[in-house]
């Protein structure tokens, strides 16, 4: 299985980079984390919120297979503790197909994306900075990864 993460932003700091690798490089290659950053939408005056959502989702939804199970990242989703994520991965991998983890723009994901979505995931009730996104769900992926594992990293 592979998780593959497709985000919406380019251009990230170096900090953003080196703990998103971090983590991606942690995990085993049937587990595998790969990154698809997704060019963010021109934001024009003459354009909308609605249109940058719009053309960004098309965009999400061509890096997407029809057999990858997607999960949309998103405010409104199902929050998941460390264990819950464990039991995800663990269900995910027995799907055997790939998952695809969407982090949208500044304006969130195109409703075409969340209609496409098998699942929904909140990371938190908090708005958090699209590059800490992607550190964050690595390690998270790892965590989760590690606990399954019973590896001492995750130690609840």
């Amino acid at each position: 299985m592979k998780l593959k993460l497709l985000a919406v932003g380019q251009k990230m700091p170096q900090w953003v980079n080196d703990g998103y690798q971090e983590y991606a490089r942690r995990l085993p290659r049937d587990c595998s984390l790969q990154l698809t950053e997704i060019a963010p939408s021109k934001r024009g005056k003459t354009s909308q919120p609605q249109q940058w959502m719009q053309d960004e989702g098309k965009r999400i939804l061509t890096h997407i297979d029809s057999s990858d199970h997607v999960v949309a990242l998103d405010v409104p989703g199902k929050p998941w503790s460390t264990p819950q994520l464990a039991e995800q991965l663990a269900a995910w991998q027995q799907l055997g197909s790939d998952v695809c983890l969407l982090i949208g723009g500044p304006d969130g994901l195109d409703p075409s994306c969340l209609q496409r979505a098998n699942q929904s995931w909140s990371l938190s009730n908090l708005t958090l900075p699209h590059p800490l996104v992607r550190v964050l769900l690595a390690e998270q992926l790892y965590r989760a990864w590690t606990v399954l594992q019973n590896h001492p990293y995750h130690r609840a």
